[in-house]
């Protein structure tokens, strides 16, 4: 596509009228020492804290916790959910890899296929604990598009606030999630 040419504005009302979206959920399982551990398995931290209690309890933690990212996927569908990544398979508009299913929050009907991860800034404020019963506050911040050399690309900012059932804020994430 040259330069003279214009690209479509995927911003349309239906899309501007979901900024500012929020929702609201609690996790289906409490947070669990067998799902902690296949966390750590899987980004490969073998602290001991996140597993040994005998240990855990003599740091500052007093016992056992989650490592700082683990509330960010501690949100996992309920049993006889559709699972999001069949859908996608049979859908080209389904954006299966999204977060935004998993938060509550509408996904944009943007007609781009290609999802990506724009980044994420996440504050760490406390450690979730087996047992505890994580709760989200979802917000779509922002839409907006911009056009680069392949294309336009749409960009939907959100901000997750996760916390525990006492509501201790665990983590802070803005996240920016890209469709070209």
């Amino acid at each position: 596509m040259g330069e003279s040419q214009a690209h479509p504005d995927y911003i349309t009302p239906e899309i501007r009228a979901l900024i500012g979206a929020r929702a609201e959920m609690e996790a289906w399982d409490e947070v669990e020492r067998g799902a902690i551990r296949r966390f750590v398995q899987a980004v490969m931290d073998p602290d001991p804290v996140y597993w040994d209690e005998e240990y855990a309890r003599t740091t500052r933690y007093g016992g056992v916790v989650a490592p700082p990212m683990y509330p960010m996927y501690g949100f996992r569908f309920p049993p006889n959910t559709p699972d999001p990544l069949d859908e996608a398979r049979h859908n080209p508009h389904c954006h299966g890899g999204s977060f935004m299913p998993r938060f509550g929050l509408p996904e944009p009907p943007v007609p781009l296929q290609r999802v990506l991860n724009g980044g994420n800034d996440v504050e760490f404020l406390a450690l979730a604990r087996p047992g505890d019963r994580l709760r989200a506050h979802s917000m779509i911040e922002d839409i907006y598009q911009k056009n680069g050399r392949s294309g336009p690309m749409v960009f939907i900012r959100m901000k997750i606030v996760i916390s525990n059932q006492h509501g201790q804020v665990l983590l802070v994430n803005r996240q920016t999630s890209i469709r070209r």
